[in-house]
């Protein structure tokens, strides 16, 4: 056990103060934001998947899964650029083969 006057001189001295920022340095928070982002962008990627056979918007969440993913990595990004051209083609297909004027 250590006395009150030393307990005091541990808080007081700047050693536990160096460690601490010596843990927090830039390159580990480069780290655990990689990792963040991977989790949460391959579990939002993951439910989307999920999604193609169940009942919800997938292809609303795969882009969202891909775009969280793209801020790492650059297989996502292109692999976005992709979804965003299948997505473009897709809706001008849609609007060439919808007639604008619909009057009966």
């Amino acid at each position: 056990m250590r006395s009150t006057s030393q307990n005091r001189q541990l808080i007081g001295s700047p050693s536990w103060t160096k460690r601490l920022v010596g843990l927090w340095n830039l390159e580990n928070i480069k780290i655990v934001k990689c990792v963040i982002v991977s989790v949460v962008g391959a579990t939002v990627l993951l439910i989307g998947i999920a999604l193609l056979v169940l009942p919800g918007p997938a292809f609303i969440v795969i882009p969202v899964g891909l775009a969280i993913l793209a801020s790492e990595y650059a297989w996502a990004r292109r692999w976005l650029r992709k979804v965003r051209r299948m997505a473009n083609d897709v809706v001008s297909a849609r609007s060439r083969t919808t007639p604008k004027d619909s009057a009966v």
